[in-house]
């Protein structure tokens, strides 16, 4: 359900970090049937390149694959080159992330970094080549960040993550006043539930916050409405943010979530009533989905 004229976006030229699945996916499809020249990167080059060809055949425009990864700052570069080489971008989305739940007690060193290089670095690495281009040509520009409602009320049991996306929620705002003369506007959607396979398997692994604590499988019952998000509210949100006719919007995070944060704040906060033997299957699932994962990266 679309609330857009079918050519708004026509003429843009957007990157979604993170485009080959999830929300990526979700949103580089519709900035693609909207009209737009869309790149998707990641790290699994061969999800990547099915994605871009279905997007492509689907709205028969391009949409152009990339591998990268953003965890490297000149990988980074280098990508951003092969972009602009072609014609400036006009938007970006910073989606790409990484997460699982853990008590906190129990992280490495590496894992709060697996996550950390992705969220927090990774994001600056992509918006700072981008905008270092948007400022040198005087090219008129947009970013969206993918956040979580967890930058403003903490994230029990996901710590690394809320660390990383609550610096990027200040690096929005920072950016917001600091680009604002070049015409360079920054703003981020904090989602609430909205399950995509990625994410469902290392935030309720096995369906254990339902087995556990008597809550929906769909993880619902935490919103005030009920329901977790449909595709195509978000869908709508990030093409309100991206499309012109909103240029005096910057600096915001505006929160999608069914009142979730509003009403019972919208965390894992109640997962403190697990105990050991759940944690430990808890983890055993998440290894097994990461490792189904990595043997799908070339990079």
């Amino acid at each position: 359900m679309t609330m857009f004229r079918s050519d708004l976006l026509k003429g843009k030229r957007i990157l979604v970090t993170g485009g080959g699945t999830g929300l990526g996916r979700e949103m580089a499809d519709e900035y693609a049937k909207l009209g737009a020249t869309v790149y998707i990167c990641g790290r699994r080059g061969p999800v990547l390149e099915e994605t871009a060809k279905e997007l492509s055949q689907a709205h028969n425009t391009r949409v152009t694959a990339l591998e990268c990864d953003i965890r490297v700052a000149d990988a980074v570069d280098d990508m951003m080159t092969r972009i602009f080489n072609e014609g400036p971008l006009d938007g970006l989305v910073n989606n790409a992330a990484g997460n699982f739940i853990s008590r906190t007690k129990d992280l490495s060193p590496n894992g709060f970094n697996a996550i950390a290089n992705i969220v927090f670095h990774g994001t600056f690495y992509v918006t700072l080549a981008a905008g270092k281009r948007w400022i040198e040509q005087k090219h008129k520009a947009n970013v969206i960040s993918i956040l979580t409602t967890w930058v403003w009320n903490g994230g029990p049991f996901t710590v690394p993550s809320a660390m990383s996306k609550a610096g990027i929620n200040i690096m929005t705002k920072s950016l917001a006043v600091e680009w604002a003369p070049h015409n360079i506007r920054l703003n981020a959607i904090a989602p609430g539930p909205f399950p995509t396979k990625g994410a469902w398997d290392r935030l309720n692994p096995g369906n254990m916050r339902s087995d556990s604590m008597g809550s929906e499988t769909d993880s619902s019952a935490g919103t005030p409405m009920g329901r977790v998000g449909q595709m195509h509210e978000l869908r709508n949100l990030a093409t309100f943010l991206m499309a012109d006719g909103c240029d005096y919007l910057t600096g915001e995070t505006i929160a999608i979530d069914g009142g979730g944060f509003l009403g019972g704040g919208g965390n894992f906060s109640q997962l403190a009533k697990l105990g050991d033997a759940e944690w430990e299957a808890i983890r055993a699932m998440i290894k097994s989905s990461n490792d189904k994962d990595r043997a799908k990266r070339t990079v």
